[in-house]
Parts: C-alpha cells; structure tokens; sequence
C-alpha cells in the first residue's frame, strides 16, 4: 500500500506518534511518504520504503501570513500524482485535514480517487479546533474525511460534544516501541551501579502553559523537603523560562536539570523512579505512557485520556491538576517506601505493552483497506 502521512514535524505527541507509525508501516512491506514543512524529528532514516517530500511556502509581501494550508494541498496533489499514492493519513484536524479535502477535490477533478484517514490528538479539538475562528471548518473536516480516528475514548468524547459531527469516530490509542524500552533497560542496569543514588524525578513535555509547569516545580520543591532528590525536565516551550527562574526563588537550581528536547527520551526516563504530568488537559498522554514503558512509576493529573493509561494505586496516582499537597503527598509516599515504589515500576510497564507498536499497527493497516473499500 503506498501512503502519504501529513504531520506536524515537531516534538509533540502527534508528530512522534505520526512518524513512528510511518516508520512501522514501512517496516510492514507499505511504501510511506511524509508530507511536512520540514524533516519530521523522530524521523531518522529514510528508504526505498520511506520517503520525505518538504512544503514550500513562498515568502509573499502580499500576504501578512503565508497560505501554508494552499502549498500543502497543492504538495499533496503533486506527490499522490507522481508515486500514486493509495490514501492520505492525515494528522490533526487542521490545517491537514481541511487541506486534504481541497487536494482530494482536485484530484477527484482529474479522475484520481483517494480516501482520507484523519486522527485526531487533542489540541485540534480542545483547544484550538473549538476557537470560533476555526470550529467551523475542523467540523466540516472531520465530517469530509472517509474514516476518523482519535486517541482515546476521552477525546471522543469531548469532539462529539463540542462539534456537530456526523461521522463515526474510531478510538485507536497510541503507542510505543516497547522493544526500544526494554533494550534501555538493560543498559540502564549496567549504568546504575551507584548506591548512594538519589531518587530521580521527571517531566518530559513541550513546556506550554497547559502542562502546568510551575506545579511540577513545585511538586518537587515539597519532594526535595522530605527526600533528597533530583528533578530532571526535558523539552522546551514558553514556560521553560519561567520554571527556571522559579527554582532559583526556591532555591533549588543546584538539585534540577534542564535538559531540552531530546530525541531519546528512554535514556533519560530510565534512570528515573517518578513521573510527573500535572497536566491542564491531555487528550491521551504519551509522555506518561513512555515513562511507564521505561518502568517508572506516574503522578498524574486525572485530565482528559491519562486514567485510561495512568490506574490510579496501580501504575501511580491521580490527582486534580492544581493539587500541589496531595500529588506532593503521594509522591514521597511512595519514594519512602521501596517495596511500594517497586510495585507501581512493574505494573506501569505491565500496562505499557499493552500500548506496544505491533499491537496498534495492524489496526491501522484494517482501517486503511476499509477506507479504501468504500472507493469500490
């Protein structure tokens, strides 16, 4: 099957999910294209079953904002017509699948047929696909795609009560690769070889205000009171600065790490014991997910898809987002008590390979020959 993938390339959960998809798919015998305005970044090698065609977006005085949503339906047509691409997924209601319609229009103009996978993430419906500027066409999107998927069944939820939506809606979770985690594992064993280690906390996330960063911060700051600890915080984003300039007032600096993004997040979530993931909203929480994949134990917030993941006093605790005390409280519950913090490890990654890539691969490989039996 050949297949045009269109993602935002950048280190959020729907791009790695995207991407690591694409990268199955190829692996699974189907030719894969990447449609995006630049190098998708989990996407580290490229074949003669994996191919990358960037959107360019001439830079117009004419235009205050560059019509990015016109290049990529004019990309998609280009690429469909020259490697006869079977079908489009699309990631993210808008601008993808809104520019998918308009390159399916125009193919249709020219006898080409190809049906539209859209799978929707969170944000798209949340938050910036229910702003009145957009609601519109994110429904009419959703609506004009073949088949719709999302990523938990919380996400549905939300999208068939804020949209007028006409269309079914398929629950398909994310994934891992949990052979990626359990080979970390093994290097980890090797590496951790220092009894007097302290307990590490994490957080991996894009550092917007939705994530509430400054209660992770906080959280750790009650930690570091109880037991002697270290915060590590990977990613970047708008909130970044303000975390660092809070655990300076805290003073804490010396006890947390800024790591940035990263690629290979495995390496450093498996030298952890906690997870962090106080999170406003979360359509379904692959960061959390990744964490349980490396064994480690998840204070979350309960919002949105993360008690579909995160079971409360299995795999960790669940909180409100704003409660400091209590997630405070749960955490160093269990970083004092070893046998406790053992149990939450092996069930989170029990719960993890559930997530495993070749389990949700070939649900998605039934979906697109559905959708492409309806062209029949």
């Amino acid at each position: 099957m050949k297949i045009a993938i269109v993602c935002y390339p950048t280190f959020g959960g729907s791009g790695v999910l995207a991407t690591e998809l694409g990268m199955s798919l190829s692996e699974h015998g189907h030719e894969v294209h990447f449609i995006a305005y630049e190098l998708p970044v989990r996407l580290n090698k490229l074949n003669e079953k994996l191919f990358f065609h960037k959107v360019n977006v001439p830079d117009y005085p004419l235009f205050n904002f560059q019509p990015y949503e016109l290049a990529l339906s004019t990309k998609l047509v280009e690429v469909i017509k020259l490697h006869s691409i079977e079908l489009m997924h699309v990631h993210y209601a808008i601008p993808h699948a809104y520019a998918a319609y308009m390159a399916k229009k125009m193919l249709e103009d020219q006898g080409i047929h190809v049906p539209i996978v859209t799978t929707l993430h969170g944000t798209d419906i949340t938050l910036v696909g229910n702003h009145p500027f957009y609601k519109t066409a994110v429904n009419f999107s959703i609506n004009k795609s073949d088949i719709v998927t999302c990523v938990s069944a919380s996400l549905k939820r939300d999208t068939l009560e804020k949209f007028d939506i006409n269309n079914e809606i398929e629950v398909v979770p994310n994934f891992i690769d949990i052979s990626k985690y359990i080979l970390q594992q093994k290097r980890c064993i090797v590496e951790n070889t220092e009894s007097n280690k302290v307990p590490i906390i994490t957080h991996v996330s894009n550092f917007r205000p939705v994530k509430n960063i400054k209660n992770v911060v906080l959280v750790f700051n009650n930690i570091q009171k109880e037991i002697p600890s270290k915060l590590l915080m990977i990613g970047e984003g708008p909130e970044k600065e303000m975390a660092e300039q809070l655990c300076k007032e805290l003073s804490i600096e010396n006890k947390v790490e800024f790591l940035g993004n990263s690629n290979q997040v495995e390496k450093n979530l498996c030298h952890s014991d906690l997870f962090l993931l106080p999170s406003n909203t979360e359509s379904f929480g692959l960061a959390a997910l990744e964490a349980m994949a490396s064994k480690v134990a998840v204070i979350s917030s309960d919002a949105g898809g993360l008690s579909e993941i995160n079971i409360h006093g299995e795999t960790g605790y669940l909180t409100k987002p704003d409660d400091i005390e209590l997630m405070s409280k749960y955490a160093t519950s269990i970083l004092k008590d070893s046998s406790l913090l053992e149990k939450f490890k092996n069930k989170a990654f029990k719960m993890a390979k559930a997530f495993d890539i070749n389990n949700i691969v070939p649900i998605y490989e039934k979906i697109y020959k559905r959708a492409l039996n309806k062209l029949k």
